[in-house]
């Protein structure tokens, strides 16, 4: 089917495409550590656990998520992300809907592993790898308007969350998400989410190949052109870029989910409140939102492995900031690196796997990737809450996960792009 609406100079398809997968981005938010950590607090109090405790299962639950997420990538080559975009969306749904009834451990345990599973994992595979089905040489520009609706999930979910419980309970709160993405998020996903421009008569970003071959000519000194290769995960398995990259995927997701599941607790060692701690997570959320427009504009010119380099550089001494710092104006400043940093993170991560091994098979090869960053998150809440419990503080953990990130720095710059082999077999 033909989108004539949508062709020449009227609006290319892949916009739209684009729209509805920053709203798949924005409703993600259920299962990501921002938003769940404002309801940590009800199950501690709840249930009388420890604060360890409670670490403890969303970690387990985190870490067989994360292996069980490769198979969401395979159902995403196989199926397509217009169906799969029908069906997470409604399991999250009901996943939420199951969290507002919780009154068990087992039940916690369960809810956390599809919360992690369809939210932070399968709801933020899918947006990004279909953008990158629609987008070549716009990619990283495409990749950085779609992350729009992360960085509003970030902003929006944790003051929401926390109206929602103070004024309705926990159980409302997760009763309204469920609403939500039923209501919205799946006929979205149904009626406007189409699998790839040539299912419409499309060609990525919407040009001819007498077009492309032209911008091509023209652009090449400005841009970084890839091939779009068609890797397969065993022969991308073979690259050292690959597993490079692996490690450096899973280090800030294992930092961040630590940072923000205790960031409360992190402020209120500082003598500062639980409003202080939410202005944090806020201003990191405002900064985050115009470094995105930068970070796509970068990407699709610049080497993204350098780029990637200098942010664990970057992320590194921030932490240092957050460590140390004692005043709100200090703490406020590592809020802004960290928009800064997470802007340029996000979108590398979801411009380096098709641009390094293509876009057809691209559900397998970045379903191991969030594998990676998923069981990497896995392993950030609990080392935390173990330094709180024994240490009665975070400074310990704070500058092993320092040194962490510094170290990420060497990977990531030993990773330039693949080169790709017909012969099967590729090559660092």
């Amino acid at each position: 089917m033909k989108s004539r609406i949508f062709k020449g100079k009227s609006l290319f398809y892949g916009w739209i495409i684009v729209a509805a997968a920053a709203l798949g981005a924005f409703f993600s938010g259920p299962g990501q550590t921002y938003s769940i950590s404002i309801f940590i607090n009800s199950y501690i109090n709840g249930f009388g656990w420890s604060r360890s405790l409670v670490s403890g299962y969303y970690s387990i639950a985190t870490l067989i998520a994360g292996f069980t997420l490769p198979l969401v990538g395979k159902a995403v080559d196989k199926f397509g992300h217009r169906k799969m975009f029908a069906v997470i969306p409604t399991l999250l749904g009901l996943t939420c809907l199951w969290m507002s009834i919780v009154s068990h451990p087992i039940m916690l345990i369960v809810g956390f592993f599809f919360l992690r599973l369809l939210g932070q994992g399968s709801m933020s595979l899918l947006p990004s790898t279909l953008v990158a089905q629609w987008f070549s040489r716009h990619r990283g520009k495409a990749l950085s308007i779609m992350g729009i609706g992360g960085v509003a999930s970030f902003a929006f979910f944790p003051p929401a969350n926390n109206w929602l419980i103070q004024n309705f309970g926990a159980e409302t709160g997760w009763r309204v998400w469920s609403l939500a993405l039923l209501l919205v998020m799946l006929p979205v996903g149904w009626f406007l989410v189409r699998d790839k421009p040539e299912d419409m008569g499309e060609t990525p970003d919407g040009k001819t190949s007498k077009e492309t071959k032209e911008k091509k000519k023209k652009d090449t000194p400005k841009r970084i052109v890839f091939k779009d290769n068609p890797w397969m995960l065993g022969q991308a398995m073979k690259t050292r870029a690959y597993w490079f990259m692996i490690y450096c995927t899973s280090v800030p997701a294992m930092i961040n989910t630590g940072v923000t599941f205790h960031m409360v607790s992190i402020m209120q060692t500082k003598g500062f409140t639980p409003t202080f701690a939410a202005l944090i997570l806020s201003v990191i959320a405002m900064v985050q939102f115009p470094m995105t427009f930068v970070a796509g504009f970068m990407v699709d010119r610049f080497k993204i492995h350098i780029i990637k380099t200098i942010g664990y550089l970057v992320y590194g001494v921030n932490l240092l900031i957050l460590l140390l710092g004692t005043s709100q104006q200090i703490l406020l400043v590592y809020a802004a690196l960290h928009g800064v940093f997470m802007a340029f993170e996000s979108v590398s991560n979801n411009v380096i796997w098709p641009n390094y091994f293509g876009r057809k098979y691209q559900g397998t090869i970045r379903g191991t990737a969030m594998t990676a960053m998923v069981i990497g998150s896995s392993l950030g809440p609990l080392p935390f809450g173990f330094a709180y419990d024994y240490f009665s503080g975070y400074s310990e953990i704070l500058f092993i996960m320092t040194i962490f990130s510094l170290t990420a720095s060497i990977p990531a710059f030993f990773s330039p792009p693949p080169i790709y082999s017909h012969d099967g077999n590729g090559s660092s």
